[in-house]
């Protein structure tokens, strides 16, 4: 049975800057699995070049067995692929609710997709806040917009690049319940984020990469066990 994702000799570039050399990488459905390495190693290209946003010019791409290294990014969304990208990049002169509601579409063919009531549910701030602007919003409030719209479109697999860069303690610790829940359901997800400690505890598996390629892999417990990768990769 093929992968929900696999990346195989995945390579990409920035003009004449080669970021990705060989990437290879697999999800299983259901899997949390996340994606490590000090900053400028190719993480956020990794994402960028599976969504369609930074073209592959070598390997393949494949989600549910397609191939969709050659497809616009638009078309990579609606197959199912949820983003939630570094930076946030919510609409600023939408509402809580319109961000929401503007490109929802139930694209898993879920039989309880997520609508506004569960989002509200799920993120009491953002019920209390819907008609209020984007760039009303806190920073911590942001992100769980960013993950509430990726929500909305009920993706097959949730993408979070940087999923708890830059927010307060407790916001962070909401976030990470949210994807422990959000895992317990059921959930395809790739993770960036530079929390060992939590990612070792909820997620299934990791992906090391340094310079553009995956230079270890394994499971929670592997990486526990691995003080030595810890510290020769990630720095901690």
């Amino acid at each position: 049975m093929a992968a929900l994702l696999h990346l195989g000799g995945v390579e990409s570039s920035y003009g004449a800057s080669q970021v990705l050399y060989g990437m290879a990488l697999e999800i299983e459905e259901g899997e949390m699995v996340t994606l490590l390495g000090r900053n400028g190693m190719g993480k956020t290209t990794t994402v960028r070049t599976i969504m369609g946003l930074t073209p592959a010019h070598a390997g393949s791409i494949e989600y549910r067995g397609q191939a969709i290294q050659a497809l616009p990014s638009y078309r990579i969304a609606k197959l199912g692929l949820g983003l939630v990208p570094e930076g946030r990049q919510i609409f600023p002169n939408l509402t809580v609710r319109e961000n929401l509601v503007a490109t929802a579409s139930n694209r898993n063919v879920s039989a309880n997709p997520w609508v506004l009531g569960r989002i509200f549910d799920l993120f009491p701030s953002l019920a209390e806040r819907q008609s209020n602007m984007g760039n009303q919003l806190s920073g911590g409030e942001q992100q769980m917009l960013a993950v509430a719209r990726a929500l909305m479109t009920n993706p097959g697999l949730l993408i979070l690049d940087e999923a708890t860069e830059g927010l307060a303690p407790l916001v962070r610790a909401d976030i990470w319940n949210v994807l422990e829940m959000l895992k317990s359901e059921g959930q395809s997800i790739l993770v960036i984020d530079k929390n060992v400690d939590i990612l070792s505890r909820i997620a299934d598996r990791h992906y090391i990469i340094e310079k553009g390629s995956v230079v270890w892999t394994g499971s929670s417990a592997d990486l526990r066990d691995s003080e030595d990768i810890q510290h020769r990769y990630l720095g901690v």
